[in-house]
């Protein structure tokens, strides 16, 4: 019932949006568009792919900025807001795409997304947090990191999220196309809870059965431009596909194929088992479609994966007759994952590139690629599929959610399979896109290609497929062909199962684990953490130094702890600068001769004759020339879009020249009282080191337990990401590498100490040495995870590694060669241990 219908001219509508238009590099996206949503209703945003509903939504909640057009919320005009702004405000949007940063916890993102008010009446933040993922039936511990988590577990923390601030608005984008039949019984109920509390929602879907149960009105887009609002009980289904595609669709599902009764199998599958699944039995013959039913969760995307190639398995696989092993598939198998934004596709690529990536030889003309032929087929391909882009130039990340699938059906279509693997291949998609995707997959089965679908809505299994397995805790309970393929059997047999749990790879499985106090979760979980590294490279250090100790006895002497603590000092000043950068995603190579041309600029100040002021003055010139020269890293970065490492290596040429213009040779003695005070010892270990170390803690204490911190690992994590949920990124960075080079300050203290000259051609060693120790520590080069910590323990083994040639009377060749072995050594064991295949075989032990 449309009660809100007869109240709208006594109450204040919650959202109006008059005249909203956006381009995107002159395609338009939206055109004069036009919504109101009023309080307590929930408003249905229909279209297909492409239509601007996101767009339109993105607008409203501050993501993007609209050309033109007005929004009013609740009676106030909105102008110029961002994602925090809107926040505050009481608007909500769960995207369709979850804005999670997969290499922060779960409590962290929940942390960066939230107001610190959302937590203030709670008991603890890991409390509130608990009672809000039981809201969301969300069963992950809270120190699991995001990226372990499953889609649909992704999915229910932005939901979780989008609850905690009680919004006045909600917005719902595709929430679920990942979520299990519980799942969305679940979410639904939340909707009517907030719904009678006075809030609104905008649920944007493609499936007009949801339409239907839940909301009140409709709106439907089309091409970017409004083409009717609606109350849902006055429109039919026919009349909203019409609106939807802009013609009239005879059917969604394409006739099945007659397979000739006698015909062999093209397809069998005899006994299989993996991980996730066990004894899986099944045939097809040309023409015909097999699909994967059940509950989300239950090995079906396990038993896709093992016949992508990508698991081993037990068991036999045939196609057109032939047995074909896990590494024939990996190379000849199309799989299209659930997950197409983690799996699917190469966000950072073009839309030309994802697709033909899995089709390069055969547009290879001698020893070269034919760019002519690879456009040509991948236009046609895309063309056939309708795939709405600016440009076969354009970045894939810019397509909709339905476009980017498309996208990946073109590619499995270009690599001219021997078997098509589909994994919720209609997640995202609208009605008329859900169609074509049909048709090929059914064409493609026709020209005698196997296809696998594997769906969580039964009714698309019903349509599409020929013969369905219904999959309980990685168990095939029922095999449905004909007249007993039906939803209600799928539904019926997969909920009426009483077959016992196959291991599956499952992130909730570990999380209960997790939070039962298995101490092989919470092993796991150190493993996958961040401070693994620290200890493994304590372990190192230990035994390199006994082994050291045991070839010279003097290594352990006073003299030789504090000059390595002293040389320690200068690099894990620098290095810690470095982390910082690397926690944003970048780098900065301008850090070794930043720290020589410091030193040269306080060579003229810090003198033996100067007097307290010039001094003084000294150190300030070289902090101030710090902060310019970060905000130059920065602004070069993030306002003229260099990368990171042009950005940097501009201003490290920069630099090196000014330094070599100021002192030609080596000149200007610092101050032997400055150098005396700064290098006081405390027994064997230097002052210095011990204000190192504390500046260790108090920097991983503010990474971890600071908005500062979250904010600089959710900008390195993912950057548009961040932006969702009101991160300013753009301050983020510049104030980071400001940051780093305020480090380096501290660094090139140490190290004017350490040579006592203003020397031009000093400091550029720094550069390498400050990444190597980073790395060493398990700072991540792509951003978003890493430790002061294990910065600080880097640069001890550095130091370790340098004094150990001289002790032991190596080459200094074997500088090098050990610091390169440490290096390769600990890439190799940080990726072994971060691996999903490493995690999914420690499940199941």
């Amino acid at each position: 019932m449309n009660i809100q219908a007869s109240e709208a001219q006594t109450t204040v509508d919650t959202l109006v949006m008059s005249g909203i238009s956006k381009s995107f590099g002159g395609v338009a996206a939206l055109t004069d568009v036009s919504l109101d949503v009023r309080p307590g209703e929930i408003h249905a945003l229909l279209g297909e792919n492409g239509a601007g509903k996101s767009t339109l939504m993105n607008i409203a909640t501050g993501t993007i900025r609209p050309d033109t057009g007005s929004m009013v919320l609740a009676g106030e005009e909105l102008d110029n807001i961002d994602p925090r702004e809107a926040s505050r405000r009481g608007i909500a949007f769960v995207h369709q795409h979850p804005a999670v940063l997969a290499d922060l916890t779960v409590l962290e993102n929940l942390l960066v997304a939230l107001p610190p008010a959302v937590f203030a009446d709670a008991p603890s933040k890991e409390d509130f947090a608990r009672s809000l993922l039981a809201k969301v039936n969300l069963r992950v511990h809270l120190a699991d990191r995001v990226e372990t988590l499953s889609v649909a577990q992704k999915h229910l923390l932005e939901i979780a999220k989008a609850i905690a601030v009680k919004p006045v608005l909600l917005v719902l984008d595709e929430p679920t196309a990942p979520l299990g039949e519980e799942s969305v019984r679940l979410l639904f109920d939340l909707v009517r809870d907030f719904v009678s509390g006075g809030t609104s929602v905008v649920y944007i879907t493609h499936r007009l059965a949801e339409v239907r149960e839940l909301a009140d009105r409709v709106t439907v887009l089309r091409d970017g431009r409004l083409r009717a609002t609606a109350v849902v009980h006055e429109i039919s289904d026919q009349e909203l596909l019409s609106l939807i595609v802009g013609r009239k669709l005879d059917s969604t599902f394409p006739p099945k194929f007659r397979a000739v009764q006698d015909e062999a199998p093209n397809f069998v599958l005899e006994r299989l088992s993996g991980p996730g699944f066990k004894d899986v039995s099944v045939t097809a013959r040309r023409g015909e479609i097999i699909g994967v039913a059940g509950v989300v969760g239950n090995g079906q995307s396990d038993l896709l994966r093992a016949l992508a190639g990508l698991t081993s398995f037990d068991g036999q696989v045939s196609i057109n007759g032939g047995e074909v092993s896990a590494r024939h598939l990996l190379r000849e198998a199309a799989y299209l994952p659930a997950d197409r934004l983690t799996e699917g596709l190469i966000t950072r690529l073009t839309v030309r590139e994802n697709a033909a990536v899995s089709a390069l030889t055969r547009f290879r003309s001698g020893f070269l690629l034919n760019r002519k032929r690879e456009i040509g087929m991948v236009a046609d391909t895309l063309g056939s599929l309708s795939v709405k882009a600016a440009s076969l130039e354009a970045p894939v990340a810019s397509l909709s959610g339905g476009n980017q699938q498309k996208v990946m059906v073109g590619r499995a279509l270009l690599s001219e399979p021997e078997l098509v693997l589909a994994d919720e291949p209609t997640q995202g998609v609208d009605v008329g896109a859900r169609a074509e995707i049909y048709q090929i997959l059914r064409d493609v089965s026709a020209a005698g290609i196997p296809v696998v679908v594997a769906s969580s809505d039964a009714k698309e299994l019903e349509g599409l497929c020929d013969t369905v397995i219904v999959m309980s805790r990685g168990h095939v309970v029922d095999v449905l062909r004909d007249d007993t393929l039906t939803e209600e059997r799928m539904i019926s047999a997969a909920v009426s199962s009483t077959t016992q749990t196959v291991r599956i790879d499952d992130s909730s499985i570990l999380a209960s684990r997790g939070a039962a106090g298995d101490w092989r979760a919470r092993i796991r979980r150190f493993i996958q953490g961040d401070y693994a590294p620290a200890v493994l490279l304590v372990a190192v250090m230990v035994v390199l130094g006994a082994f050291i100790f045991a070839q010279n006895d003097r290594y352990l002497g006073e003299f030789n702890i504090s000059a390595m603590l002293l040389l320690v000092s200068a690099l894990g000043f620098i290095a810690l600068g470095q982390t910082i950068a690397l926690l944003t995603g970048g780098i900065d190579l301008s850090v070794g001769p930043l720290v020589g041309f410091l030193v040269v600029v306080g060579s003229f100040f810090i003198l033996d004759e100067s007097p307290g002021a010039s001094i003084l003055l000294g150190f300030a010139a070289m902090l101030g020339t710090s902060i310019v020269v970060g905000l130059v890293n920065g602004s070069l970065i993030r306002f003229v879009r260099f990368t990171a490492i042009a950005a940097t290596l501009t201003v490290y040429i920069a630099l090196q020249g000014m330094s070599f213009i100021l002192r030609p040779t080596a000149d200007g003695y610092i101050n032997a009282e400055v150098s005396r005070l700064i290098t006081t010892k405390i027994g064997p270990i230097p002052l210095a080191f011990i204000v190192l170390v504390a500046v260790v803690v108090g920097l991983e204490f503010a990474l971890r337990r600071t908005r500062w911190g979250w904010r600089l690992r959710a900008a390195g994590s993912d950057e548009e990401s961040a932006r969702r949920v009101g991160v300013n990124v753009n301050r983020t960075i510049v104030l980071a590498y400001v940051a780093t080079s305020m480090l380096t300050f501290l660094g090139a203290i140490m190290l004017m100490t350490q040579i006592g000259v203003g020397d031009p051609s000093q400091g550029v060693a720094y550069t390498l040495s400050s990444i190597t120790a980073v790395v060493l520590g398990g700072t991540s080069l792509l951003g978003g995870r890493g430790t002061f910590v294990g910065t600080l323990f880097g640069s001890m083994l550095l130091v370790q590694v340098l004094n150990a040639t001289v002790f032991l009377r190596l080459d200094q060749m074997w500088q090098y060669v050990l610091q390169g072995v440490l290096i390769l050594a600990a890439a190799i064991l940080y990726a072994l241990s971060r691996s999903p295949r490493r995690r999914r075989a420690a499940v199941r032990k």
